[in-house]
């Protein structure tokens, strides 16, 4: 028959401090996950667990020195049994004092990563969803109202200057947990249309501007519609096809440096027809 005392190496008047310090002391030194493969040190490891089971809990060790119990905690008479509790699992803590200290050996073992009270509470699932946003929000930023797995119609806000590809995170909109925990996130991996007028590089914007033969020659002013409304882009006097005008600020409006845009200029003719512009080409070819 097995004795805790003497498989823990402590006298019957111990103490539960004594008790705990004799376990912790042997456990870390036989605890499987130094030993692998060592069956023996495996069978020492149980039954010294097995003895703090009984010798760490006040009510089990009564009923061991009053001989209710035996050393692997069945009562007397009672045949087999082996490590498991009567509740069928096994003695690797067991109730009482024995699954903190058990706990501790762990933290001992590998670096105070267990809490004595287990894990808290998980997180839930974060969701992940595909969005397609505007190249005017890319470059303003905006709003897009969203419909959530769940039903939910939630205004995400798009930050200026997002890019395809880029995943933005909404904090707590994912699944809710099931364990008591917070729910988890809503991930949103972003694809940015293309657009016919406006291209970007990096924080500035790229456009194509047509002007009149008459506003590149003379100079003069066009209204130009840009992701952040229409304004009033001045021409110089003797401007040609290709010329670049740069417009401060007018790009990726990212908050303290915003980009810029630049216009290239496109002459367009009124009127390719136009008898007298034709007539004043023939003119100024012959000379």
């Amino acid at each position: 028959m097995s004795d805790p005392y003497k498989i823990l190496g402590v006298s019957r008047s111990a103490g539960a401090e004594e008790i705990r310090r004799a376990y912790r002391a042997k456990a870390k030194a036989l605890h499987p996950d130094l030993h692998p493969g060592n069956d023996a040190k495996a069978e020492q490891f149980k039954r010294v667990s097995a003895a703090f089971d009984i010798l760490g809990d006040d009510t089990k060790r009564s009923q061991f020195d009053r001989g209710e119990i035996d050393g692997d905690g069945n009562p007397k008479g009672f045949a087999g049994g082996g490590y498991q509790n009567a509740g069928g699992a096994g003695n690797f803590g067991g109730t009482g004092m024995g699954g903190e200290a058990f706990e501790d050996i762990l933290s001992g073992l590998f670096g105070g990563g267990r809490s004595r009270r287990g894990p808290g509470p998980r997180k839930g699932r974060d969701i992940r969803y595909k969005v397609e946003v505007d190249f005017a929000d890319v470059v303003a930023g905006g709003t897009r109202r969203m419909r959530m797995s769940d039903g939910r119609s939630l205004e995400v806000n798009i930050p200026a200057g997002v890019e395809s590809g880029q995943t933005l995170r909404l904090k707590s909109q994912g699944e809710a947990s099931v364990h008591g925990g917070p729910p988890g996130d809503a991930l949103l991996e972003i694809t940015v249309r293309s657009d016919k007028v406006w291209t970007r590089d990096g924080d500035d914007i790229r456009m194509n501007v047509p002007v009149s033969l008459a506003t590149a020659v003379l100079g003069g002013s066009v209204d130009v519609d840009t992701p952040t409304g229409t304004i009033s882009l001045k021409v110089p006097e003797g401007s040609n096809t290709g010329a670049v005008l740069r417009l401060r600020g007018k790009g990726v409006q990212r908050a303290g440096r915003p980009g810029n845009l630049y216009a290239r200029l496109e002459i367009v003719l009124d009127d390719p027809s136009d008898v007298n512009l034709r007539s004043f080409i023939k003119s100024r070819s012959a000379k």
